[in-house]
């Protein structure tokens, strides 16, 4: 069984729990990537702004063991099949880091103000081999593809996301699930990559050990394989001190995305957090899907 958990705090009331030991209430600091968790992002919300959190404990067969499912909700009671993007956290990450500051507070903002229509966020853990099968019984897309839309109905939302993004590795994983959902005929409305984790060379990738082989690697990289995604619209943002940038050009040259900004900034939350108002016009723009509103 699932263990539920719903997190609706003010500022206020974030202030309260800092004073009493936040760290308690799952508050932690940003992984090595930059990203941040999402309480943490909440914490740093401005105004009466109350994102709502739902955090699951769950098994994955595919992945074969328990996984954090967390849920960024733009309202305390969303309509009925909310869409989703899916949003893929970076190497050395998890759920609760995947979202970079203010992603959870901008999403309430702009679903309030009509600037984008509502839609929710749910980030998984995915492990560290960038979203793909690299040791057998572990397959984080065979997840992606096959269980998390039975959990997503399962919590009232839309079964079948409309979109994904990600940072860094999750960059990587979002473009490789976008590939995999044009190539099973169910393509994404967008895809959103933030300082995505495309590389020139293998022998800088085989340090990650996250694939078997050279080979490997070429035939899954969404560098060379931007032919794959079809006619999904695609956003990327890397800043131009980021180590990804090359990569980052390259794929820009390559692909032709509806967004291509590179702009100051290194591969960490100060440029995540500076291009996530962005982000968001992007997948609101791209989000065409109709909730059921009771």
């Amino acid at each position: 069984m699932a263990r539920l958990g719903n997190i609706r705090m003010s500022r206020r009331s974030l202030l309260i729990a800092g004073a009493a030991g936040a760290t308690t209430a799952g508050i932690a600091l940003g992984a090595s990537t930059g990203a941040l968790p999402v309480l943490e992002a909440i914490a740093q919300a401005l105004g009466d702004v109350d994102p709502v959190i739902r955090t699951d404990r769950v098994h994955s067969a595919a992945r074969g063991t328990d996984v954090d499912v967390v849920t960024i909700l733009p309202t305390e009671l969303p309509a009925k099949d909310l869409p989703v993007c899916l949003f893929l956290h970076g190497l050395r990450g998890n759920a609760r880091h995947a979202a970079p500051t203010g992603l959870a507070t901008s999403l309430v903002r702009k679903a309030a103000d009509g600037s984008i229509p509502p839609f929710a966020f749910v980030a998984v853990d995915g492990g560290d081999n960038y979203w793909h099968e690299n040791h057998v019984g572990d397959n984080p897309m065979g997840m992606l593809l096959d269980e998390v839309p039975r959990w997503l109905a399962q919590r009232g939302l839309n079964p079948t996301p409309f979109a994904c993004a990600g940072v860094s590795m999750g960059g990587f994983g979002a473009l490789l699930y976008a590939r995999r959902r044009a190539e099973l005929g169910r393509p994404l409305n967008a895809v959103a990559a933030i300082s995505p984790g495309l590389l020139m060379s293998w022998r800088e990738m085989s340090t990650r050990h996250a694939f078997k082989s050279n080979h490997e690697w070429a035939s899954l990289d969404p560098l060379r394989n931007t032919d794959r995604l079809g006619k999904t619209p695609v956003g990327i943002w890397c800043g131009t001190e980021d180590h990804f940038i090359d990569g980052a050009r390259k794929f820009i040259k390559l692909a032709h995305p509806e967004v291509a900004f590179t702009g100051p900034g290194g591969h960490g939350d100060p440029f995540y957090r500076g291009v996530v108002p962005s982000v968001l016009d992007f997948l609101g723009k791209h989000n065409r899907t109709t909730a059921i509103h009771s």
